[in-house]
């Protein structure tokens, strides 16, 4: 037996997650312009404690979108966030790659 085991797929862990009685959210990259750090179809789920598995970003601006997943959980209305180079925000949460990203954020259930 492998003791090295597959890595969870995001959608997996928010099933899990909303079983257990949590409040989670999906992030899903939407569209991407240039030096993308991850492809379209990339997922991160949230919970509302903070906790997250996945990646939208390669980990340039997961902070951000963690922070606008638990504002989204608690108002119950989804967010279309968008992160570039030209964008001042983007700086301040690292994407320096030199592409754009769009990542849609939904409650979900």
């Amino acid at each position: 037996m492998n003791d090295l085991q597959e890595p969870l797929d995001p959608l997996t862990i928010a099933e899990r997650w909303a079983g257990e009685g949590r409040d989670v959210a999906i992030a899903t990259v939407v569209e991407t312009w240039g030096s993308a750090p991850r492809p379209v179809g990339s997922h991160l789920v949230i919970d509302s404690e903070g906790n997250f598995h996945g990646s939208v970003s390669g980990g340039c601006v997961e902070g951000a979108v963690v922070s606008e997943a638990v504002d989204v959980m608690s108002e119950g209305k989804p967010r279309m966030l968008e992160f570039g180079v030209a964008d001042e925000t983007a700086w301040q949460v690292g994407l320096s790659c030199g592409g754009r990203i769009r990542v849609f954020v939904e409650k979900l259930g």
